[in-house]
């Protein structure tokens, strides 16, 4: 294993088998080019979106001001962000495709 900051490298070569494919192995540390400012990006993309603007009219339609709307879309994006987080953190500190784990 060779690790640079806190991305590691898998040194030993995968085994032959059927389940390896060159598609699902580990991600080498030259081959990550995306750091914070990616992610979060892609992030806020998904977060602001044409359904949360619909979201937003609704609850403002619903009888909420539209400061009560945005924190409670706030407070959601939130709560979503911290499973998220868990998730993606073994496919980026060892390049490990979503599918594999």
């Amino acid at each position: 294993m060779t690790e640079q900051s806190s991305l590691v490298e898998l040194a030993a070569p995968l085994p032959p088998g059927p389940l390896v494919n060159a598609d699902l192995a580990p991600t080498g540390i030259g081959q990550r080019t995306w750091n914070l400012w990616h992610i979060a990006s892609l992030w806020v993309g998904m977060s602001v979106c044409i359904p949360t603007y619909m979201l937003a009219a609704s609850m403002i339609d619903a009888g909420m001001n539209w400061w009560q709307s945005l924190v409670a879309i706030l407070l959601g994006n939130a709560i979503v962000l911290v499973p998220l987080v868990i998730n993606a953190h073994a496919g980026t500190r060892y390049g490990i495709p979503f599918p594999v784990f």
